[in-house]
């Protein structure tokens, strides 16, 4: 009995000094996370989830974007640089002034493009962990970032902190860049579900264009989601990708701010597979749409769930203040953290599932339910939020 509590040291001190599995991914450095259900590929440069399949998908189909292969299959160049998958955008959510780009500050902010380390990963009982972390030198910050897949669960669990190493407070902006892409983002059948308060298109001035693609959508209008006015004053349904792409456009919308938690989803209905996130309203309390819909149909959509409506340089943030009587940017103390949570699920649906009316997370368990097909999906969700 007496060399049980150095074994149990020695079991800690291995489990720390174990490492993930490496892998590549798309001739990048990565980390492969996995449990029976799950795999998660993980690229140490930028922290960024850049692939989720399902263990049993002969397909193996990930619905996260990947412009990397898109334009390799295009015949084109990859446009989009550092983006891809679900890639973090902090501290930063969108450009950035002249001055800032003059000093290297990149647009949404450099933990996207800084290498990370591993700080923990280990194997507890039925828990896989992956603790990563970066300087910020700019902003002067830290950020960590802990992942978590329990055996069995189509479940990530997801913790980050943000630490400020100024000796003043100030106001952060963060967001999580969740992106999916073709195939899985099919024309005319993908559609995204999220509990929404209000919603409003994003302004801009008639010779601007996304991505060189014109607008399908009037620009500063609220609507009730999802149908948001287009530029000829009819109403389209934003939750699906037009069946023939040819638009760049954003909208914003409030999460429902009376939830506990808040969902977005992804579902194509005829793979039969679902992408999801559930958050806390006041850790994000917005959640962009960004629509890169090109003519060749290797589309891409943003759920950016995110401190603010619309990425844009943080002065217009701060001048903007609120939205819809709602903040649009997190405090940071000084010399302190702040925490955020959210947890991804990715599955398999019923024949028939083609809506999304709520999830709930309630007694370990996830309950995603389409109230007109009077479907639902339930999945094991063991850990907390």
């Amino acid at each position: 009995m007496r060399f049980a509590p150095v074994l149990l040291i020695l079991s800690i001190l291995c489990a720390q000094t174990s490492q993930p599995v490496k892998s590549t991914f798309e001739k990048q450095p990565a980390l492969l996370l996995a449990n029976s259900t799950l795999e998660l590929t993980v690229l140490p440069t930028g922290g960024t989830f850049a692939s989720l399949v399902l263990v049993d998908d002969p397909e193996k189909l990930s619905p996260l974007w990947n412009p990397i292969r898109m334009a390799r299959e295009a015949g084109e160049k990859n446009a989009f640089e550092s983006s891809q998958g679900h890639f973090i955008c902090v501290d930063g959510f969108g450009p950035v002034s002249k001055e800032e780009e003059a000093v290297g500050l990149p647009g949404h902010g450099e933990a996207h493009e800084r290498p990370f380390d591993v700080k923990f990963y280990a194997k507890q009982g039925s828990v896989t962990t992956l603790t990563i972390a970066t300087k910020l030198p700019l902003a002067q910050e830290l950020f960590e970032r802990t992942v978590r897949m329990a055996d069995g669960e189509n479940v990530i669990y997801v913790e980050s902190q943000l630490e400020s190493l100024l000796a003043f407070d100030r106001p952060v902006f963060w967001a999580e860049h969740a992106t999916i892409g073709s195939p899985f983002l099919e024309p005319g059948v993908t559609v995204v579900d999220m509990s929404v308060r209000r919603a409003k298109t994003r302004p801009y001035v008639e010779a601007e264009l996304e991505g060189g693609l014109p607008h399908r959508l009037a620009p500063d209008k609220e609507f009730m989601w999802p149908e948001a006015p287009d530029i000829h004053g009819r109403k389209i349904d934003v939750r699906q990708a037009p069946a023939e792409p040819n638009s760049g456009d954003h909208t914003t919308c409030l999460m429902d701010p009376a939830r506990k938690l808040v969902f977005i989803t992804a579902l194509h209905p005829g793979k039969r597979l679902l992408l999801g996130y559930l958050f806390k309203p006041q850790e994000y309390g917005w959640t962009q749409s960004w629509e890169f819909y090109p003519p060749n149909k290797k589309l891409a959509r943003g759920l950016e769930f995110s401190t603010q409506p619309f990425d844009v340089p943080r002065r217009e943030v701060v001048q903007l203040n609120s939205m819809f009587g709602a903040p649009v940017y997190r405090w940071l103390p000084a010399r302190s953290k702040i925490e955020s949570r959210f947890l991804m699920f990715y599955t398999h649906t019923p024949a028939g599932f083609r809506k999304v009316d709520d999830v709930r997370l309630e007694n370990g368990k996830i309950t995603i339910a389409d109230h007109q097909a009077n479907k639902q999906v339930t999945l094991t969700a063991s850990l907390p939020i």
